[in-house]
């Protein structure tokens, strides 16, 4: 998961930072860290409630060796 893939994902599903913050449990403070520093500047923990959270709300994360490369969609 990147920090663009974190964005990308609010917006498909029209989620503010408050939203994605109170979905993981996680402050906006490391949410907004991790969409403009990359998660990897978080905790294994935080990066998995941010990931849990976005992909309960229907998100798929595609790797970098999908065959469109790295991004995000909605779940069907």
């Amino acid at each position: 998961m990147t920090a663009g893939q974190i964005r990308a994902a609010r917006g498909l599903i029209d989620w503010s930072g408050p939203n994605l913050a109170e979905a993981s449990g996680i402050s906006l403070h490391t949410i907004r860290r991790m969409e403009t520093m990359g998660p990897e500047r978080s905790t294994a923990a935080n990066v998995q409630a941010v990931k849990r959270a976005l992909e309960e709300a229907g998100i798929v994360f595609q790797g970098e060796n999908d065959e469109f490369g790295a991004g995000v969609r909605l779940r069907k």
